[in-house]
């Protein structure tokens, strides 16, 4: 059999749009994969170059660390005496309100005591 550009096939039509679509999926595919693999590829090279940059610190840089451990250090210790603060405002509150209670008390006993004198 001689093979030539008029040499007929014969194919059904859904077998020909199967081989089509299938052509056609592979080729979505493969150029799907090979971008995510460029995109991955590339996210690696800019995290080296950000790490090698980051790890040459310099003596400012180093200091600057140093002096934000210890703003952080004081930090926590303020938050440690504010909540101390909380609890005492609470306490505080109370003790008012018991105070402004027995003045109205003593108040009304001085009145009684009036009144007893003066039967």
């Amino acid at each position: 059999m001689k093979i030539n550009d008029n040499t007929n096939i014969s194919l059904p039509v859904r077998n020909l749009l199967a081989l089509l679509a299938a052509t056609a999926f592979g080729i979505f595919a493969y150029t799907e994969i090979t971008a995510r693999l460029v995109s991955l590829e590339n996210s690696r090279h800019i995290m080296e170059a950000d790490l090698i940059t980051k790890s040459d610190q310099k003596i400012v840089d180093q200091e600057q660390f140093l002096l934000l451990e210890m703003l952080s250090k004081s930090q926590e210790n303020t938050d440690e005496e504010m909540q101390s603060m909380r609890n005492n405002n609470v306490n505080l509150n109370r003790a008012m309100q018991d105070i402004k209670e027995m003045k109205e008390t003593i108040e009304m006993l001085k009145d009684k005591v009036r009144k007893n004198g003066t039967h």
